[in-house]
């Protein structure tokens, strides 16, 4: 190795990786293959890139890495850009990098997710039920609410996020 290689040839120390708290799939594995149905039954009939964005933007709001680790691949394994990807935390300033139907949904995610003011905003579920026929509007919203619930398991039991591999609960 010459002096310039030697120099530039650093190891990165990077934290230690957690330890998760609780299996709790393995310990309540009625409750997660209840939850596995739930969510095919709810993502029914809502095309696959909408349901990963929803997906992706509710577990960052949630701060599930867990869940972004996961659905972050599988977008990307389905064809999903890396920059729409990248983008979500910030939708309401990239707002061109979606559809209008994108849109209604990203901002009912945000309302179902963070129910702090008590409610979802009349005007923000008007706008969603301009975009989806009210038979996609229920399981846009059991989408929403079965990816909130993943979420919580995952936060609350501090799932590892860097192992899942797309497609590996399917």
């Amino acid at each position: 190795m010459t002096t310039t290689e030697e120099s530039t040839a650093t190891t990165v120390a990077y934290a230690t990786e957690p330890t998760p708290r609780l299996d709790w799939a393995a310990l309540a594995p009625d409750v997660f293959k209840a939850m596995v149905r739930l969510d095919a039954a709810a993502g029914r009939g809502l095309e696959p890139a909408l349901r990963e964005l929803v997906k992706i933007r509710a577990s960052q709001i949630n701060h599930c890495a867990f869940c972004l680790d996961m659905h972050s691949k599988d977008a990307l394994a389905a064809g999903e850009s890396v920059e729409r990807i990248v983008q979500l935390s910030a939708w309401e300033e990239s707002r061109h990098f979606y559809t209008e139907r994108e849109l209604a949904a990203l901002e009912l995610t945000d309302a179902v997710t963070v129910l702090t003011e008590g409610f979802v905003p009349d005007e923000v579920y008007e706008r969603a039920a301009r975009q989806f026929e009210e038979a996609e509007l229920a399981q846009l919203i059991a989408a929403i609410s079965v990816i909130n619930a993943w979420n919580r398991f995952g936060v609350t039991c501090r799932r590892t996020p860097g192992h899942y591999q797309p497609g590996q609960f399917r």
